[in-house]
Protein backbone atom coordinates (compact mmCIF):
# COMPACT_ATOMS: atom_id res chain seq x y z
CA UNK A 1 0.00 0.00 0.00
CA UNK A 2 1.77 3.16 -1.22
CA UNK A 3 2.04 6.22 1.12
CA UNK A 4 0.57 9.51 0.82
CA UNK A 5 3.91 11.61 0.63
CA UNK A 6 2.50 14.75 -0.66
CA UNK A 7 5.08 17.55 0.63
CA UNK A 8 3.41 19.12 3.44
CA UNK A 9 6.47 20.87 4.12
CA UNK A 10 7.97 21.23 0.41
CA UNK A 11 5.27 21.64 -0.94
CA UNK A 12 6.34 19.55 -3.73
CA UNK A 13 3.62 17.00 -5.87
CA UNK A 14 5.61 13.94 -4.92
CA UNK A 15 2.60 11.50 -5.72
CA UNK A 16 3.40 13.00 -9.23
CA UNK A 17 7.35 13.02 -9.15
CA UNK A 18 7.00 9.72 -7.83
CA UNK A 19 4.69 8.16 -10.41
CA UNK A 20 6.76 9.66 -13.17
CA UNK A 21 9.84 8.19 -11.78
CA UNK A 22 8.28 5.03 -11.87
CA UNK A 23 7.55 5.08 -15.28
CA UNK A 24 10.83 5.28 -16.39
CA UNK A 25 11.78 2.64 -14.05
CA UNK A 26 8.96 0.51 -15.97
CA UNK A 27 10.46 1.17 -19.38
CA UNK A 28 11.47 -2.48 -19.55
CA UNK A 29 8.99 -4.24 -18.40
CA UNK A 30 6.73 -2.02 -20.78
CA UNK A 31 8.80 -3.46 -23.43
CA UNK A 32 8.66 -7.06 -21.77
CA UNK A 33 4.67 -6.50 -22.07
CA UNK A 34 4.71 -5.02 -26.00
CA UNK A 35 7.02 -8.15 -26.54
CA UNK A 36 4.35 -10.59 -25.05
CA UNK A 37 1.54 -9.30 -27.11
CA UNK A 38 3.55 -9.28 -30.32
CA UNK A 39 4.49 -12.91 -29.54
CA UNK A 40 0.65 -14.12 -28.44
CA UNK A 41 -0.34 -12.11 -31.99
CA UNK A 42 2.29 -14.17 -33.56
CA UNK A 43 1.53 -17.61 -32.13
CA UNK A 44 -2.58 -17.25 -33.23
CA UNK A 45 -1.66 -16.25 -36.75
CA UNK A 46 1.10 -19.50 -36.81
CA UNK A 47 -2.09 -21.46 -35.18
CA UNK A 48 -4.22 -20.72 -37.86
CA UNK A 49 -1.82 -21.23 -40.82
CA UNK A 50 -1.00 -24.70 -38.90
CA UNK A 51 -4.46 -25.51 -38.87
CA UNK A 52 -5.52 -25.07 -42.65
CA UNK A 53 -1.54 -26.93 -43.83
CA UNK A 54 -3.01 -29.50 -41.48
CA UNK A 55 -6.79 -29.13 -43.80
CA UNK A 56 -4.71 -29.13 -46.83
CA UNK A 57 -2.42 -32.68 -45.46
CA UNK A 58 -6.08 -34.35 -45.30
CA UNK A 59 -7.47 -33.28 -48.62
CA UNK A 60 -4.58 -34.41 -50.42
CA UNK A 61 -3.85 -37.35 -48.48
CA UNK A 62 -7.16 -38.64 -49.59
CA UNK A 63 -6.42 -38.31 -53.39
CA UNK A 64 -3.46 -40.54 -52.29
CA UNK A 65 -5.46 -43.30 -51.25
CA UNK A 66 -5.67 -46.87 -53.75
CA UNK A 67 -8.35 -45.92 -56.50
CA UNK A 68 -9.12 -42.44 -54.98
CA UNK A 69 -8.66 -41.29 -58.54
CA UNK A 70 -10.02 -44.12 -60.23
CA UNK A 71 -14.13 -42.68 -60.13
CA UNK A 72 -16.60 -43.97 -62.59
CA UNK A 73 -20.52 -42.89 -62.68
CA UNK A 74 -23.37 -45.22 -63.69
CA UNK A 75 -26.47 -44.18 -65.42
CA UNK A 76 -29.47 -45.65 -66.47
CA UNK A 77 -31.51 -45.45 -69.42
CA UNK A 78 -34.90 -45.55 -67.31
CA UNK A 79 -35.57 -43.80 -64.19
CA UNK A 80 -37.36 -46.94 -63.09
CA UNK A 81 -33.46 -48.18 -62.24
CA UNK A 82 -30.98 -46.41 -60.32
CA UNK A 83 -27.67 -47.14 -59.90
CA UNK A 84 -24.66 -46.35 -56.95
CA UNK A 85 -20.82 -46.87 -57.75
CA UNK A 86 -18.48 -47.82 -55.31
CA UNK A 87 -14.94 -49.13 -55.68
CA UNK A 88 -13.84 -51.95 -58.73
CA UNK A 89 -16.27 -49.97 -60.81
CA UNK A 90 -15.14 -50.15 -64.68
CA UNK A 91 -16.09 -49.13 -67.67
CA UNK A 92 -18.90 -51.20 -69.26
CA UNK A 93 -22.59 -51.63 -70.08
CA UNK A 94 -25.75 -54.47 -69.20
CA UNK A 95 -29.06 -54.37 -70.27
CA UNK A 96 -31.77 -55.92 -67.49
CA UNK A 97 -35.44 -56.59 -67.70
CA UNK A 98 -36.89 -56.12 -64.42
CA UNK A 99 -39.48 -59.49 -63.91
CA UNK A 100 -40.25 -58.57 -60.12
CA UNK A 101 -40.11 -56.56 -57.60
CA UNK A 102 -39.32 -57.81 -53.96
CA UNK A 103 -42.18 -57.94 -51.39
CA UNK A 104 -42.58 -58.72 -47.90
CA UNK A 105 -45.11 -61.68 -46.76
CA UNK A 106 -48.18 -59.86 -45.01
CA UNK A 107 -52.06 -60.95 -44.04
CA UNK A 108 -54.43 -60.78 -41.56
CA UNK A 109 -55.76 -63.38 -39.26
CA UNK A 110 -59.73 -64.04 -38.94
CA UNK A 111 -61.88 -61.17 -37.48
CA UNK A 112 -62.28 -62.24 -33.79
CA UNK A 113 -62.67 -60.82 -30.03
CA UNK A 114 -59.86 -63.08 -28.84
CA UNK A 115 -57.29 -65.81 -29.57
CA UNK A 116 -58.39 -69.06 -27.92
CA UNK A 117 -54.96 -69.81 -26.48
CA UNK A 118 -52.11 -68.17 -25.77
CA UNK A 119 -49.55 -70.39 -27.33
CA UNK A 120 -48.03 -69.74 -31.21
CA UNK A 121 -45.35 -71.00 -33.19
CA UNK A 122 -43.66 -68.69 -36.15
CA UNK A 123 -41.54 -70.82 -38.77
CA UNK A 124 -39.24 -69.33 -40.95
CA UNK A 125 -37.92 -69.67 -44.00
CA UNK A 126 -35.35 -71.47 -42.53
CA UNK A 127 -37.66 -74.12 -41.25
CA UNK A 128 -36.57 -72.66 -37.84
CA UNK A 129 -39.93 -73.05 -35.54
CA UNK A 130 -39.79 -69.83 -32.43
CA UNK A 131 -42.11 -70.44 -29.39
CA UNK A 132 -44.07 -67.36 -28.28
CA UNK A 133 -46.34 -67.66 -25.27
CA UNK A 134 -48.79 -64.65 -25.07
CA UNK A 135 -49.52 -62.96 -21.25
CA UNK A 136 -52.94 -63.44 -21.99
CA UNK A 137 -55.47 -64.83 -25.45
CA UNK A 138 -56.14 -61.36 -26.06
CA UNK A 139 -54.96 -59.79 -29.24
CA UNK A 140 -52.92 -56.93 -27.63
CA UNK A 141 -51.22 -59.07 -25.71
CA UNK A 142 -50.72 -61.72 -28.90
CA UNK A 143 -49.20 -58.55 -30.88
CA UNK A 144 -47.09 -57.43 -28.03
CA UNK A 145 -45.42 -61.27 -27.54
CA UNK A 146 -44.89 -61.62 -31.32
CA UNK A 147 -43.37 -57.75 -31.82
CA UNK A 148 -40.97 -58.93 -28.94
CA UNK A 149 -39.81 -62.44 -30.36
CA UNK A 150 -36.92 -62.92 -32.69
CA UNK A 151 -39.61 -63.83 -35.23
CA UNK A 152 -39.32 -61.15 -37.46
CA UNK A 153 -42.49 -60.56 -37.40
CA UNK A 154 -44.53 -57.15 -36.93
CA UNK A 155 -47.73 -57.19 -35.75
CA UNK A 156 -50.89 -54.90 -35.71
CA UNK A 157 -53.75 -55.06 -34.47
CA UNK A 158 -56.73 -53.90 -36.61
CA UNK A 159 -60.56 -52.73 -36.04
CA UNK A 160 -63.19 -55.21 -37.91
CA UNK A 161 -66.43 -54.07 -36.92
CA UNK A 162 -68.42 -56.07 -34.47
CA UNK A 163 -70.30 -59.71 -34.43
CA UNK A 164 -73.65 -60.83 -34.67
CA UNK A 165 -73.62 -60.19 -30.66
CA UNK A 166 -72.65 -56.54 -31.20
CA UNK A 167 -69.40 -57.19 -29.31
CA UNK A 168 -66.40 -55.39 -31.16
CA UNK A 169 -64.09 -57.45 -33.38
CA UNK A 170 -60.46 -57.27 -34.52
CA UNK A 171 -57.75 -58.79 -36.55
CA UNK A 172 -54.48 -58.63 -36.81
CA UNK A 173 -52.32 -57.66 -39.41
CA UNK A 174 -48.79 -59.49 -39.61
CA UNK A 175 -45.54 -58.56 -41.88
CA UNK A 176 -42.14 -60.09 -42.64
CA UNK A 177 -39.78 -57.23 -41.20
CA UNK A 178 -37.65 -58.38 -44.67
CA UNK A 179 -38.64 -58.68 -47.58
CA UNK A 180 -38.28 -61.87 -50.55
CA UNK A 181 -38.32 -65.27 -49.84
CA UNK A 182 -35.92 -65.30 -46.65
CA UNK A 183 -38.76 -63.15 -44.87
CA UNK A 184 -41.62 -65.95 -45.55
CA UNK A 185 -43.05 -66.97 -42.69
CA UNK A 186 -46.11 -69.41 -41.26
CA UNK A 187 -47.61 -68.52 -37.95
CA UNK A 188 -49.54 -71.53 -35.68
CA UNK A 189 -51.55 -71.41 -33.02
CA UNK A 190 -49.95 -74.06 -30.78
CA UNK A 191 -46.42 -75.00 -29.66
CA UNK A 192 -43.68 -76.49 -32.07
CA UNK A 193 -43.54 -79.93 -30.13
CA UNK A 194 -47.59 -80.64 -31.92
CA UNK A 195 -47.37 -78.24 -35.22
CA UNK A 196 -49.45 -81.54 -36.53
CA UNK A 197 -52.42 -80.46 -35.19
CA UNK A 198 -52.01 -76.48 -34.90
CA UNK A 199 -53.92 -74.05 -36.54
CA UNK A 200 -52.24 -72.14 -39.26
CA UNK A 201 -53.42 -68.57 -38.56
CA UNK A 202 -53.49 -67.41 -41.69
CA UNK A 203 -55.15 -70.08 -43.59
CA UNK A 204 -58.55 -70.10 -40.78
CA UNK A 205 -61.94 -69.25 -42.15
CA UNK A 206 -61.44 -65.51 -42.66
CA UNK A 207 -58.18 -64.94 -42.42
CA UNK A 208 -56.17 -64.17 -45.67
CA UNK A 209 -52.32 -63.71 -47.30
CA UNK A 210 -52.21 -60.10 -48.70
CA UNK A 211 -49.02 -60.51 -50.21
CA UNK A 212 -46.63 -63.25 -50.45
CA UNK A 213 -43.22 -63.22 -50.06
CA UNK A 214 -41.18 -62.73 -53.11
CA UNK A 215 -37.72 -62.02 -54.48
CA UNK A 216 -36.81 -59.25 -56.96
CA UNK A 217 -35.68 -60.88 -60.47
CA UNK A 218 -34.08 -58.83 -63.26
CA UNK A 219 -33.39 -61.13 -66.64
CA UNK A 220 -29.57 -60.45 -68.65
CA UNK A 221 -29.72 -60.91 -71.95
CA UNK A 222 -32.95 -61.54 -71.95
CA UNK A 223 -34.71 -63.23 -75.38
CA UNK A 224 -31.06 -64.82 -76.13
CA UNK A 225 -29.72 -68.24 -75.49
CA UNK A 226 -27.93 -66.67 -72.81
CA UNK A 227 -30.70 -65.30 -70.99
CA UNK A 228 -30.24 -65.45 -67.42
CA UNK A 229 -32.74 -64.72 -64.15
CA UNK A 230 -30.45 -62.94 -61.06
CA UNK A 231 -32.76 -62.76 -57.71
CA UNK A 232 -32.39 -60.61 -54.74
CA UNK A 233 -34.46 -60.47 -51.56
CA UNK A 234 -34.30 -56.59 -51.97
CA UNK A 235 -34.92 -54.41 -54.46
CA UNK A 236 -31.05 -53.45 -54.79
CA UNK A 237 -28.75 -55.79 -57.02
CA UNK A 238 -25.31 -55.28 -55.50
CA UNK A 239 -22.37 -55.73 -57.73
CA UNK A 240 -24.71 -56.72 -60.80
CA UNK A 241 -21.39 -55.20 -62.98
CA UNK A 242 -18.33 -54.99 -60.57
CA UNK A 243 -18.70 -52.12 -58.04
CA UNK A 244 -22.12 -51.05 -59.31
CA UNK A 245 -25.63 -52.05 -57.19
CA UNK A 246 -28.63 -51.39 -58.89
CA UNK A 247 -31.81 -50.52 -57.81
CA UNK A 248 -35.41 -51.55 -59.35
CA UNK A 249 -38.74 -49.91 -58.80
CA UNK A 250 -40.53 -51.10 -61.63
CA UNK A 251 -41.26 -54.03 -63.48
CA UNK A 252 -40.50 -53.80 -66.91
CA UNK A 253 -40.84 -55.67 -70.58
CA UNK A 254 -38.22 -53.33 -72.23
CA UNK A 255 -34.59 -54.24 -71.64
CA UNK A 256 -32.92 -50.89 -69.68
CA UNK A 257 -29.29 -50.32 -70.50
CA UNK A 258 -27.26 -49.36 -67.36
CA UNK A 259 -23.89 -47.72 -68.97
CA UNK A 260 -20.64 -47.48 -66.68
CA UNK A 261 -17.93 -44.38 -67.44
CA UNK A 262 -15.08 -42.70 -66.08
CA UNK A 263 -15.92 -39.40 -64.11
CA UNK A 264 -14.26 -37.08 -65.09
CA UNK A 265 -15.93 -34.46 -63.56
CA UNK A 266 -15.23 -36.06 -60.18
CA UNK A 267 -11.58 -36.21 -61.17
CA UNK A 268 -11.77 -32.33 -62.22
CA UNK A 269 -13.81 -31.34 -58.96
CA UNK A 270 -10.80 -33.16 -56.86
CA UNK A 271 -7.95 -31.63 -58.62
CA UNK A 272 -9.91 -28.28 -58.47
CA UNK A 273 -10.54 -28.51 -54.56
CA UNK A 274 -6.76 -29.21 -53.84
CA UNK A 275 -5.31 -26.22 -55.90
CA UNK A 276 -8.05 -24.63 -54.26
CA UNK A 277 -7.06 -25.84 -50.64
CA UNK A 278 -3.28 -24.86 -51.66
CA UNK A 279 -4.33 -21.49 -52.44
CA UNK A 280 -6.11 -20.96 -49.30
CA UNK A 281 -2.88 -21.75 -47.62
CA UNK A 282 -0.48 -18.85 -49.69
CA UNK A 283 -3.24 -16.20 -49.40
CA UNK A 284 -3.03 -16.29 -45.73
CA UNK A 285 0.88 -16.51 -45.25
CA UNK A 286 0.37 -13.65 -47.92
CA UNK A 287 -1.72 -11.88 -46.02
CA UNK A 288 -0.02 -11.84 -43.07
CA UNK A 289 3.25 -11.63 -44.42
CA UNK A 290 2.29 -8.01 -46.20
CA UNK A 291 3.60 -4.43 -45.30
CA UNK A 292 0.56 -1.77 -44.50
CA UNK A 293 1.38 1.61 -44.87
CA UNK A 294 -0.54 4.25 -42.62
CA UNK A 295 -1.17 7.21 -40.43
CA UNK A 296 -1.22 7.93 -37.03
CA UNK A 297 -3.49 10.25 -35.10
CA UNK A 298 -1.17 12.82 -36.13
CA UNK A 299 -1.23 12.41 -39.56
CA UNK A 300 2.41 10.62 -39.74
CA UNK A 301 3.22 7.89 -42.33
CA UNK A 302 3.20 4.52 -40.25
CA UNK A 303 4.37 1.25 -41.58
CA UNK A 304 3.36 -1.91 -40.41
CA UNK A 305 5.20 -4.89 -41.25
CA UNK A 306 2.81 -8.21 -41.44
CA UNK A 307 3.23 -11.09 -38.52
CA UNK A 308 5.02 -13.03 -40.88
CA UNK A 309 6.99 -10.49 -42.72
CA UNK A 310 10.49 -12.27 -42.70
CA UNK A 311 10.32 -15.32 -40.87
CA UNK A 312 11.77 -17.79 -42.13
CA UNK A 313 10.22 -20.87 -41.14
CA UNK A 314 6.79 -19.79 -42.68
CA UNK A 315 8.42 -18.63 -45.84
CA UNK A 316 10.29 -22.34 -46.05
CA UNK A 317 7.09 -23.77 -45.18
CA UNK A 318 5.72 -21.93 -48.36
CA UNK A 319 8.32 -22.92 -50.80
CA UNK A 320 8.54 -26.45 -49.58
CA UNK A 321 4.54 -27.00 -50.51
CA UNK A 322 4.52 -24.46 -53.98
CA UNK A 323 7.29 -26.94 -54.81
CA UNK A 324 5.97 -29.93 -53.74
CA UNK A 325 2.59 -28.87 -55.81
CA UNK A 326 4.35 -27.62 -58.89
CA UNK A 327 7.64 -30.19 -59.36
CA UNK A 328 7.58 -31.90 -62.91
CA UNK A 329 6.14 -35.22 -62.57
CA UNK A 330 8.29 -37.98 -64.41
CA UNK A 331 9.72 -34.94 -66.68
CA UNK A 332 6.35 -33.03 -67.80
CA UNK A 333 4.90 -30.14 -66.43
CA UNK A 334 1.60 -29.88 -64.26
CA UNK A 335 0.40 -27.43 -66.64
CA UNK A 336 0.36 -30.16 -68.95
CA UNK A 337 -3.04 -31.39 -67.31
CA UNK A 338 -4.15 -27.77 -65.89
CA UNK A 339 -2.02 -27.35 -62.86
CA UNK A 340 0.76 -24.28 -63.00
CA UNK A 341 1.85 -22.11 -60.93
CA UNK A 342 1.11 -18.04 -61.60
CA UNK A 343 3.39 -15.56 -61.45
CA UNK A 344 2.40 -14.23 -57.80
CA UNK A 345 3.37 -17.33 -56.29
CA UNK A 346 -0.01 -19.33 -56.00
CA UNK A 347 -1.17 -21.92 -57.90
CA UNK A 348 -3.61 -22.27 -60.88
CA UNK A 349 -6.76 -24.65 -62.22
CA UNK A 350 -7.94 -24.61 -65.94
CA UNK A 351 -11.00 -26.72 -65.58
CA UNK A 352 -10.96 -26.59 -69.79
CA UNK A 353 -7.24 -27.90 -69.82
CA UNK A 354 -7.60 -30.41 -67.57
CA UNK A 355 -10.63 -32.16 -69.01
CA UNK A 356 -9.07 -32.36 -72.56
CA UNK A 357 -6.30 -34.03 -70.99
CA UNK A 358 -8.39 -36.54 -69.00
CA UNK A 359 -10.41 -37.24 -72.40
CA UNK A 360 -6.59 -38.03 -74.30
CA UNK A 361 -5.17 -40.13 -71.62
CA UNK A 362 -7.29 -40.17 -68.11
CA UNK A 363 -4.34 -42.73 -66.59
CA UNK A 364 -1.79 -39.91 -66.98
CA UNK A 365 -3.93 -37.02 -65.06
CA UNK A 366 -4.83 -39.31 -62.76
CA UNK A 367 -1.16 -40.41 -62.19
CA UNK A 368 0.16 -36.86 -62.07
CA UNK A 369 -2.48 -35.99 -59.87
CA UNK A 370 -1.67 -38.65 -57.03
CA UNK A 371 1.99 -37.70 -57.20
CA UNK A 372 1.26 -34.40 -56.48
CA UNK A 373 -1.23 -35.08 -53.92
CA UNK A 374 1.45 -37.56 -52.24
CA UNK A 375 4.03 -34.86 -52.22
CA UNK A 376 1.60 -31.96 -50.50
CA UNK A 377 0.36 -34.25 -48.42
CA UNK A 378 4.18 -35.31 -47.36
CA UNK A 379 5.29 -31.51 -47.41
CA UNK A 380 1.94 -30.33 -45.50
CA UNK A 381 2.37 -32.82 -42.75
CA UNK A 382 5.88 -31.88 -42.19
CA UNK A 383 5.02 -28.58 -41.94
CA UNK A 384 1.48 -29.07 -39.16
CA UNK A 385 2.52 -32.39 -37.31
CA UNK A 386 1.28 -32.15 -33.89
CA UNK A 387 4.89 -33.47 -32.82
CA UNK A 388 7.26 -32.35 -34.84
CA UNK A 389 6.20 -30.40 -37.46
CA UNK A 390 8.12 -26.78 -38.38
CA UNK A 391 4.82 -25.19 -37.73
CA UNK A 392 4.25 -27.12 -34.36
CA UNK A 393 7.87 -26.09 -33.59
CA UNK A 394 7.47 -22.55 -33.99
CA UNK A 395 4.66 -22.29 -31.70
CA UNK A 396 6.23 -24.38 -28.91
CA UNK A 397 9.25 -22.19 -28.94
CA UNK A 398 7.23 -18.87 -28.86
CA UNK A 399 4.85 -20.34 -26.14
CA UNK A 400 8.18 -20.77 -24.03
CA UNK A 401 9.62 -17.15 -25.09
CA UNK A 402 6.25 -16.09 -24.17
CA UNK A 403 5.79 -17.89 -20.49
CA UNK A 404 9.76 -16.84 -19.70
CA UNK A 405 8.68 -13.09 -20.66
CA UNK A 406 5.80 -13.56 -18.22
CA UNK A 407 8.20 -14.45 -15.29
CA UNK A 408 10.49 -11.88 -16.57
CA UNK A 409 7.28 -9.20 -16.10
CA UNK A 410 6.74 -10.84 -12.71
CA UNK A 411 9.87 -10.26 -11.37
CA UNK A 412 10.01 -6.58 -12.85
CA UNK A 413 6.41 -6.39 -10.42
CA UNK A 414 8.40 -7.52 -7.27
CA UNK A 415 11.21 -5.03 -8.65
CA UNK A 416 8.64 -1.81 -9.67
CA UNK A 417 7.14 -2.49 -6.23
CA UNK A 418 10.35 -2.68 -4.22
CA UNK A 419 11.70 0.87 -5.79
CA UNK A 420 8.19 2.62 -5.32
CA UNK A 421 8.35 1.63 -2.09
CA UNK A 422 11.90 2.57 -1.97
CA UNK A 423 10.91 6.56 -3.20
CA UNK A 424 8.02 6.72 -1.36
CA UNK A 425 10.19 6.18 1.99
CA UNK A 426 12.85 8.65 0.95
CA UNK A 427 10.79 11.21 0.15
CA UNK A 428 8.57 10.86 3.49
CA UNK A 429 12.05 11.11 5.17
CA UNK A 430 12.75 14.18 3.00
CA UNK A 431 9.62 15.62 4.82
CA UNK A 432 10.63 14.89 8.32
CA UNK A 433 13.94 16.63 7.59
CA UNK A 434 12.62 19.54 6.34
CA UNK A 435 10.40 19.70 9.36
CA UNK A 436 12.98 19.66 11.34
CA UNK A 437 15.09 22.01 9.35
CA UNK A 438 12.46 24.27 9.65
CA UNK A 439 11.67 24.12 13.12
CA UNK A 440 15.89 24.35 14.06
CA UNK A 441 15.29 27.48 11.87
CA UNK A 442 12.48 28.98 13.27
CA UNK A 443 14.25 28.36 17.07
CA UNK A 444 17.41 30.02 16.12
CA UNK A 445 15.29 32.77 14.67
CA UNK A 446 13.57 32.69 18.07
CA UNK A 447 16.97 33.01 19.68
CA UNK A 448 18.86 35.66 17.47
CA UNK A 449 15.49 37.90 18.02
CA UNK A 450 15.85 37.16 21.68
CA UNK A 451 19.43 38.39 21.95
CA UNK A 452 18.59 41.73 19.81
CA UNK A 453 15.95 42.50 22.24
CA UNK A 454 18.29 41.80 25.45
CA UNK A 455 21.18 44.07 23.58
CA UNK A 456 18.15 47.01 23.17
CA UNK A 457 18.82 46.65 19.33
Amino acid sequence: MSLAVDGLISGLDTTSLINSLMELEAGPQTLLKAKVTTSNTFVTALQGLNASIASLATLATKNTVANALNLYSATSSNSSITTTVSTGANTGSLDVVVGALAQAKSGVTAAMTEFSGTSFTVVGSDGVAIDIEADSNSLDDVASAINASSAGITATKVASGTNAAGDKQYRLQLVADDTGLIGAFELYQGTSGDLANATNVLEATGAAVITAAQDAQVALWAGTAAAQNITSSTNTFADLLPGVAVTVSKVSTDPVTITVARDNAAVSDIAEKLVSSLNTVFALISTKSAVVNSTDTSGNAVVSAGVFSGDSTVRDVKQLILDAASYPVDGRSPSEIGISITKSGTMEFDADKFAAAMKDDPEHVEKVLAEISSRVAAAATSASDKYDGMITGKITGQESLVKSLGTQIDNWDLRLTSRRSTLERTYASLEVQLSNMNAQSAWLTAQVDGLNSANGK
